[in-house]
């Protein structure tokens, strides 16, 4: 088990390392073009090295994500960091166990300022009521909380989203019950992710 914890821990160095490299060739080929005037490939490289850093960021934001949800390990030998279309922003995506249950973290999603209205405004947050959907606190964050139906076995499934300034967290959790999904959410330490990615 010790040899492959130390494994683990050279892999993970080695690839923050590779990426600090890949960032630095890109700042340098960024210098260049543009000292070159050569604008469109010096704007190139510095997508390229946002996207860098955006990829750095997500795995730092995997690391503080809990390790276990309500008795689910994570599997954290499938946690994906994923670069969003268009060089901006980045998607964390972490599974517990193997019946769905999920915890996703998009980086300048384009959903936040529809599902920051809903929560906001007196007028829309009211539509947002319903027998399968209501809003809620976590970590004194408004979130949106949607009942997804009813397994053979009782229990429920359930989808959180938790919008941040320009992020999205959402977590998705099937066959719990509503009080277990809000525990879970509030152990994620949502003003730590807030502040590695915005």
């Amino acid at each position: 088990m010790k040899k492959y914890s130390v494994i683990l821990i050279i892999i993970f160095f080695f690839a923050n390392a590779l990426h600090a490299q890949e960032f630095g060739k890109d700042i340098s080929a960024a210098k260049a073009s543009y000292t070159s005037g050569n604008l469109a490939d010096a704007h190139f490289s510095l997508e390229q090295a946002i996207q860098e850093l955006d990829m750095i960021v997500g795995k730092q934001v995997l690391d503080i994500l809990p390790k276990d949800f309500n008795g689910l390990a994570a599997d954290e030998k499938n946690d994906q960091v994923a670069a969003n279309v268009g060089f901006v922003g980045a998607t964390v995506h972490r599974q517990y166990g193997d019946k769905g249950s999920e915890v996703e973290i998009i980086s300048n999603s384009p959903m936040i300022a529809t599902l920051n209205s809903l929560l906001n405004m007196p007028v829309f947050g009211g539509m947002m009521r319903d027998a399968n959907t209501k809003v809620v606190k976590v970590n004194g964050y408004k979130a949106r909380l949607e009942k997804n139906g009813d397994n053979t076995d009782g229990t429920t499934n359930y989808t959180l989203q938790i919008p941040l300034k320009s992020a999205l967290i959402s977590v998705t959790a099937k066959g719990m019950d509503e009080n277990k999904v809000l525990s879970f959410a509030n152990s994620i330490p949502i003003e730590q992710i807030s502040k590695l990615i915005e």
